[in-house]
């Protein structure tokens, strides 16, 4: 699949379309408020919590992806079930997607790209 930039445009949508959804769950155990981070100049995607649960800081990153050379790398995903089989299922090929949380030697057993 040769990308074009409608093909990115929608990759986009759909990174910032699947973070939204799950920044707009609520959080059950506290004053957590969760947001979505977007570089669109770099291509980075974040879904980012921060809160109090009970008298516990809560702030990090829940997923990070970036669009790197033609394919949606995910650097990390911290969502349950994982935001790739959303992705898959909105129309990105399994091809374009590196699992970046594996090293290289893992992921050729993923059935996604390499890099």
């Amino acid at each position: 699949m040769a990308t074009t930039d409608n093909t990115l445009d929608a990759w986009r949508k759909t990174l910032e379309t699947l973070l939204q959804y799950y920044a707009d769950l609520p959080y059950r155990y506290g004053n957590v408020s969760a947001y979505v981070v977007v570089s669109r100049d770099r291509n980075h995607f974040m879904l980012m919590r921060e809160g109090w649960e009970n008298s516990r800081r809560v702030h990090g990153c829940v997923v990070h992806a970036e669009i790197r050379n033609d394919k949606i790398w995910i650097h990390y995903d911290g969502i349950e079930d994982g935001i790739t089989d959303e992705l898959v299922a909105a129309g990105v090929p399994k091809d374009h997607i590196v699992l970046a949380f594996h090293p290289p030697q893992v992921r050729v057993h993923t059935g996604y790209a390499l890099a």
